[in-house]
């Protein structure tokens, strides 16, 4: 029936036009953005993990700066204590060589205050950012190494922890940061003779015993630092390999948010041109089905 009120051929080639024109919209915003879920409304579910999965990943990034804060720290104070041992070292040697017959001890003194006088030193500058692992009040510091989110959705940051104390403080200090050079490895009194690393004395009096017994106490702590490094290192170690970790875990996770919400390209020029051949056709039949109601007009001439 030919109708001039109702053009069912047009009303269906029309409604194709459309279906045709929002894909095209779509494809179109796909290309436009990357993106073939960039909004809820494109898949709620992808949407809702992607955004989730971006959030922890942008937490991730921070513990990774952390961790790079944190390095820093284990590191300077590494570093610190490993030249303290160092010192420590050459003030054994000197004990050795004060215990030769007919050497003049006071010489070897002053060689020994100019190295207690560096350990200070070591102390006072193995500091980062204001923190000081070497001289402090002790406690115990500590360094993110990690964000977690459990299956129940609860999140958490994970940290390693180190106790600082007398028994690798090469001083201690007061509240106000002054350090106490009579605490600490190098400041407390040994056990062989009652002197301390950083405050002994020696001349031309001190028997050879009196030698034996500081060099007792330097040994003593010297074992304490070394045992101090190695917790550090340790530490460092550790750090280093979250660090590499968190790289390769935040690549991971933004992989998996790419394969979630991520446009295949090529997949998407290739439909976008199906799609305009499609709306070209789509235009003619229109006007096809349009031209139809002109020929009722034939009838009436």
């Amino acid at each position: 029936m030919a109708s001039i009120l109702t053009n069912a051929s047009a009303m269906a080639a029309l409604s194709t036009l459309r279906s045709i024109s929002s894909n095209m919209e779509q494809t179109q915003n796909n290309i436009s953005t990357g993106m073939r879920v960039s909004k809820a409304s494109d898949n709620a579910a992808y949407w809702s993990i992607a955004t989730t999965m971006r959030s922890d990943n942008m937490a991730l990034s921070a513990v990774e700066d952390a961790l790079g804060l944190g390095a820093a720290k284990v590191d300077t104070a590494y570093a610190g204590m490993n030249a303290a041992i160092d010192v420590v070292k050459e003030i054994k040697s000197k004990l050795v060589a004060a215990q030769e017959q007919g050497v003049d001890k006071t010489k070897i003194q002053e060689e020994i205050t100019q190295l207690q006088q560096q350990l200070k030193s070591v102390a006072e500058s193995a500091s980062f950012n204001g923190q000081n692992w070497l001289a402090n009040a002790g406690g115990t510091v500590s360094v993110i190494t990690g964000f977690v989110r459990a299956s129940d959705n609860t999140v958490s940051v994970k940290t390693s922890d180190l106790t600082l104390d007398a028994t690798n403080l090469l001083f201690t200090t007061d509240a106000s940061g002054v350090i106490d050079t009579t605490t600490g490895v190098l400041g407390a009194n040994g056990a062989a003779s009652s002197a301390s690393v950083f405050g002994f004395t020696i001349n031309n009096s001190t028997t050879t015993t009196a030698l034996g017994n500081l060099l007792t106490d330097v040994e003593t702590a010297l074992t304490s630092m070394t045992s101090a490094a190695a917790k550090l290192g340790s530490i460092s170690s550790r750090i280093d390999l979250q660090s590499d970790f968190a790289a390769k875990l935040s690549d991971a996770i933004e992989s998996g948010i790419g394969r979630l919400v991520d446009a295949d390209m090529n997949e998407e020029s290739t439909r976008l041109k199906a799609l305009q051949t499609q709306q070209q056709l789509a235009i003619q039949a229109l006007s096809i089905a349009n031209n139809d109601s002109q020929s009722i007009l034939t009838l009436f001439r």
